[in-house]
Order: structure tokens, then sequence, then C-alpha cells
């Protein structure tokens, strides 16, 4: 049973609830096995905080703003902490692998809300999905054995792979992203521990001694500007995409209570370590200007130090982490899609489960879109990376709003006694609520501003507006009949609970 959040108090002394709408009430979405782990959960919480926006994207920003990029880094980790907390205070709430959608569902107004929710957050993944199955391709040919392979044809491997990992089992998902994670973190871990060394021992790299003197030598923190600083935020952004994810497995949880808070209230030390430190170090161990878009930025310093197959373990790191982003989309959006259609939102085959209790139908909705980047990767291998990744974009930051949109009633519904807290609450809010929806807003007037791909993803805004509101049309009948059916069955569980019963939708 789920806790009915969404009630009118009859009486402050009372408590007694009232039943919400119809269609406002937290679909049920029974069937789902408890199978991630603690250990699992707190490193796809890892996960998330760690990407290709790290290992890759950071070279290109440090040539471009200097310095200022570690600011940057922690600004935007700032306000990517401030959305895990309300996703959060969310799960706190009501613990349900339906996550925003259901949330959107209770607290926005019930089913038109949700299925924009749902499919916004669908789009995005099916847009990273395409764009990191793109990259895996692309970083596979980095090796010359796999080099005479179609582009395609590892791009079909790499969906292959995390397919099966997604189908088999919940556990089997846990394993996977456990040890992309672990993979990630050793290489941060050991390049934080080389960086230490060389800036303590003073050893010279291409010349130059590391210390702070080389970012006050070359320009300082801001030597292209605040301008250019700002200019940056757009891509910074998008290297905290899936923070979120980790509300996602609160329904796979067996103590979601419990865990949930851990591996999110952890997301904010690993930031200022893995992020803000590392792009530190490699301010203070090169000139800025020594690092390029062409390759990581890691690569860039073990190469000046002239550590031997360093290139080599780069590109598996970052080929695992476009794997680990492959493996959470599907996870994600097969989650998502399965709440839509007990809903009636999506199609009614995204609600099936194997007898492994996996939403394989949703799964495989979600790796038939993916066929089309395999498709892109035959037509146009060269540009079928950048043609998605906007797309993601712009997507991603309408879903990390409907979260805190999400979190702010939720917030004024507990204030007024209309429903229950779960004690864990985004620090500063309402006020960080709306600093962070104005912080997104922000993003998305740098997009728009940029004059390249970023104007164009913005300009197209209103066509996604558009399909979606025709979606809503062609489905409402189906959602409409489906709510009346839930409440002829009494099979609707928004009803109040006790405090101290299930709390969870399994």
């Amino acid at each position: 049973m789920e806790h009915g959040a969404d009630t009118q108090a009859k009486g402050v002394t009372t408590g007694s609830p009232e039943p919400a709408p119809d269609e406002q009430r937290p679909v049920r979405e029974d069937g789902y096995a408890s199978g991630l782990r603690n250990r699992q959960v707190q490193m796809i919480a890892v996960g998330g905080a760690i990407g290709t926006g790290l290992f890759l994207g950071a070279g290109e920003r440090l040539n471009s703003a200097g310095p200022s990029l570690v600011i940057v880094f922690a600004v935007t980790g700032l306000f990517a902490f401030f959305i895990a907390r309300a996703m959060g205070e969310l799960v706190m709430h009501r613990p349900t692998s339906g996550s925003f959608v259901s949330y959107s569902r209770e607290l926005l107004g019930g089913e038109k809300a949700a299925y924009v929710a749902g499919w916004v957050y669908f789009l995005h993944w099916v847009c990273s999905g395409i764009a990191e199955i793109t990259a895996v391709a692309v970083y596979l040919h980095y090796w010359g054995a796999l080099r005479d392979i179609p582009q395609w044809a590892l791009a079909l491997l790499a969906l292959l792979v995390v397919l099966g990992a997604n189908l088999i089992s919940v556990r089997w998902f846990g394993e996977f992203e456990f040890w992309f994670a672990i993979i990630k973190v050793a290489a941060i871990v050991a390049f934080l521990a080389i960086g230490c060394w060389l800036l303590a021992s003073r050893h010279p790299i291409d010349g130059h001694a590391g210390g702070p003197q080389l970012i006050s030598d070359h320009g300082g923190m801001l030597p292209h500007g605040f301008v250019a600083a700002i200019v940056i935020t757009q891509g910074v952004v998008f290297s905290y995409a899936a923070i979120e994810m980790v509300g996602i497995t609160a329904g796979e949880t067996a103590e979601p209570r419990k865990v949930i808070p851990k591996a999110i209230n952890s997301v904010s030390w690993r930031i200022v370590v893995f992020y803000v430190f590392s792009v530190l170090l490699l301010a203070m161990l090169l000139p800025w200007s020594s690092y390029s878009g062409s390759e990581s930025p890691f690569v860039t310093l073990m190469g000046k130090l002239g550590i031997p197959g360093a290139g080599q373990i780069m590109n598996f790191v970052v080929l695992t982490a476009a794997l680990s982003s492959c493996n959470s989309g599907l996870y994600s959006t097969g989650r998502t899609l399965r709440s839509m259609g007990l809903a009636g939102s999506a199609p009614r085959f995204t609600t099936l489960m194997n007898k492994r209790k996996v939403p394989y139908g949703g799964i495989l909705l979600t790796a038939s879109c993916y066929v089309l980047g395999i498709v892109l990767n035959y037509v146009v291998p060269e540009r079928a990376f950048s043609i998605v990744l906007n797309f993601s974009a712009i997507t991603m930051i309408g879903t990390w709003a409907m979260i805190i949109l999400c979190q702010l009633t939720l917030r004024r519904r507990v204030n007024r006694g209309q429903a229950e807290s779960g004690g864990f609450r985004l620090p500063g809010a309402p006020f960080t609520s709306w600093l962070t929806l104005a912080f997104l807003v922000l993003v998305v007037v740098l997009m728009a501003c940029d004059g390249g791909e970023g104007s164009w993803t913005v300009a197209c805004v209103p066509l996604i507006a558009a399909g979606l509101w025709g979606g809503w049309y062609l489905v409402r009948g189906r959602v409409a009949s489906m709510a009346a059916a839930r409440r002829t069955e009494g099979h609707v569980t928004g009803m109040p609970t006790p405090r101290g019963e299930a709390d969870t939708d399994l």
C-alpha cells in the first residue's frame, strides 16, 4: 500500500483524510522484486554523479573557460544536489518505482501531468541512450583490432549487452551498475592520489612545476572573463544528468527509507571530491591551455607524465561510463513506462513483466527506439552523436523542473497538514526550490542564445509540446476509462494507510 498523500484533512485535530480525485491517486504498481542491495544503490548514486561530462568534457571546457570551470562545477553541483534532495523528499513521502511520474500524477494535477512527465523523461533517455551507444562505438574504434568493424555494428553490440543485463533481473542490472561505478570511482581515486603526490613532490610536468601559481600565472581563475564562465554552465549542467535516478530504485530496494537518504546525502561530498577537486588538480598540474576537447584531460595529463597505457586505460573508463548510461536508461524508462501504462497513458504492453519481475514491455520499447540510433550510425555515423545530444539536454531540464515542482507542492501540503512528511527535506526550501528553477531557466536561456545547436534545440520545444498535446488527446479516453475501472473495482491504492504499514508500491 501507499501513503495517500494527496488528501485533504477534514480537521487539523483529527487529521482524517478525504480521498483525492481518482486521477490524482497513485496507481498501484505491484509486482516488483526488492532485488537491489544497499551496496548497489549506493554505487548507482555514484554512477549518477560521474559521467563522460567529467572524463571527456572537462578538457574542452578548461580550454575555453580556464580554471573558472572549478567554480562552475561547484555551483552547478550545488543545484544538482538540491534536485537529488528534492527527489529524496518525494521518495521518503512515498517510495515507488513510478518515481516522479507517480508524483506528478499525485501532486501536479493528475494524469495529464503524469503523462507529460513520463514522456518527457522517456524522450530524454531515448536521446541520451542513442548518444551513448554511439559514443560506445566510437570508443571501441580506439582499438585497432576493432576499427574494421562498422560503427553501427558496435553500437548494436553495446545495445544487446545492456538489454540483456536489464531483462535478466533487477539484480543483474544492479551488478552491472555496481561494477561500472567501481571502475569510474577507481579511476578518479587513482588520479586524485597521483595528482596529490605530484603536487606534494613538486614533480615537474612538461616543464611546469605544479601548484596554485599555474593558475595565477596564466590569467587567474577567469582568464577569458566572467562571460566565458557563464556560457559553459549549459554544458557543465549536463555532466550531472541521471543524478535523479537513485529515486527510481526505491521501488526495488528492500529498505528504501533507510537506504535512499544515505545514497542521496552522499552525493554532495562526491560532487566536491570527484568533480571540483579533480578539475582543480588538473588546473594546478598543467596550464589550462594544455587541455583540449580532442581527448580526455586525464589522458592529456598522464601522457605528459609518460605513463604507458594511460590512453588505453582512460578509453576503457569512458567506455564503461557510456555503457552505464545506456544501462540506466533502459532500467529507468522500463519502470516509468509501466507506471504510465497502468494508468493508460502508455501502450498496454509496457505493463508486462516477466517471471523475474522485470517490466520487459517498457524496456523493449526503449530498446526499439535505441535501434533508431543504430540506423543513424549506419546513415550518418559522423553526426549521430550531435543530432540527439541537445534533445537529451532540453528534456533533462524539463524532468528536473518537474521534480522541483512536485517537491514544492508536497511541501505546501505538508505545511497545511494535508500530507505526511517523510522526514527528509530539501534544505532551505522553498527558497532553494525556486532558486533551482531559476537556475534551470537560466540554462535554457543560455542554450537559446548560443547561436548554434542549442538555439536550434530550444526552437524545437514548441514542436515537442505540440506532439505531447496531440498524444494526450489520443490517450485521454483510455486514461479516463482505466481510472473509472480502478474506482469500480476498488483497486485504487491512494487511500490513506496507517503509518507503519508497507510504504511502497510493492
